[in-house]
């Protein structure tokens, strides 16, 4: 019985490694052809890291975009180390080289044929480029891995001041960069292109992985209740709720772990509660508005 159990678990384990691989592979080609097809040659910048790469590109062109990006992101990630948990850090480690071997490897070997250098119009140019760009990095984000880029800043800097908001911080942050790449291109369409980019792919992002909704509530019914209430407090930092709930059929008393999570965090929370009951139920619900600790102020208009 336990050698049988314990080849479910391998299975399970096999089949869930090899899942995130096909999501990184799919989301690193496309959020590649997006950012080297589209945006390497239309003389702006979006935010975040990937805007950094590219200034840094635009003056040093024998630098290669994706190693770049690595470069950067890996420092960020090495500092966030703490906060973002070894398994997190790994994963989106194993993503951001995945996504520069497609970024500097493959798509130059074809980009003569396959995947040629978009340089005509710029406004198309930031428009693919978002759009691809974050149906690339929602793929990769839906199995509880990222890219690293601001992301990794903006959750440190938001845990030193929590009374920022995300929005006000990511604002900042990608808003230095596209203004750099203004000074770096020459012209203000340059901003207004990074913008729109940056725009357009946050949008793509929120509608693939979450719809419109601005937070989530997430409701888990497991016999672990108390360990997976604990770990979304602790490591996410958000309060949780736990409700005392009987069930009908059973006539079983459980608790309820309830909470809401900004769009963010909603993974990390699954991921959280999949680690420690595979057979817990869950369910994620869409907030249209939430205030409170770590959200907005209830008078706030």
């Amino acid at each position: 019985m336990k050698k049988s159990a314990n080849k479910k678990i391998n299975k399970a384990m096999l089949r869930m490694y090899a899942t995130d691989l096909l999501y990184d592979i799919v989301g690193s080609i496309v959020y590649a052809v997006g950012i080297y097809t589209f945006a390497a040659k239309a003389d702006f910048a979006p935010g975040g890291i990937t805007g950094v790469a590219l200034i840094v590109n635009h003056y040093l062109p024998w630098v290669p975009i994706g190693i770049c990006t690595l470069m950067f992101n890996i420092p960020v990630a090495l500092l966030c180390f703490k906060m973002l948990g070894k398994r997190f850090l790994f994963k989106s480690i194993k993503s951001m080289v995945i996504s520069a071997f497609f970024m500097d490897i493959v798509l130059p070997l074809f980009h003569t044929h396959v995947f040629p250098q978009y340089m005509d119009n710029r406004l198309l140019a930031a428009l693919f480029a978002g759009i691809l760009s974050g149906a690339g990095l929602a793929l990769i984000y839906m199995r509880g891995s990222s890219t690293g880029g601001t992301d990794f800043l903006i959750m440190s800097i938001r845990k030193k001041f929590p009374h920022l908001s995300i929005g006000t911080v990511s604002l900042v942050v990608d808003g230095i960069v596209i203004v750099t790449g203004g000074f770096v291109f020459g012209d203000i369409n340059a901003v207004l292109y990074g913008v729109l980019m940056t725009i357009a792919s946050t949008t793509v992002i929120d509608k693939l992985m979450y719809g419109s909704g601005s937070q989530r509530m997430i409701l888990v019914i497991s016999d672990y209740s108390d360990a997976i209430a604990r770990r979304i407090s602790t490591e996410i930092e958000r309060g949780v709720t736990l409700v005392r709930a009987v069930g009908a059929y059973t006539g079983k008393e459980r608790m309820i772990v309830m909470c809401v999570c900004s769009k963010q965090e909603v993974t990390h929370a699954r991921s959280i509660v999949y680690q420690i009951d595979t057979n817990a139920m869950v369910m994620f619900c869409t907030v249209d508005e939430a205030y409170g600790l770590g959200f907005g102020q209830l008078g706030e208009s």
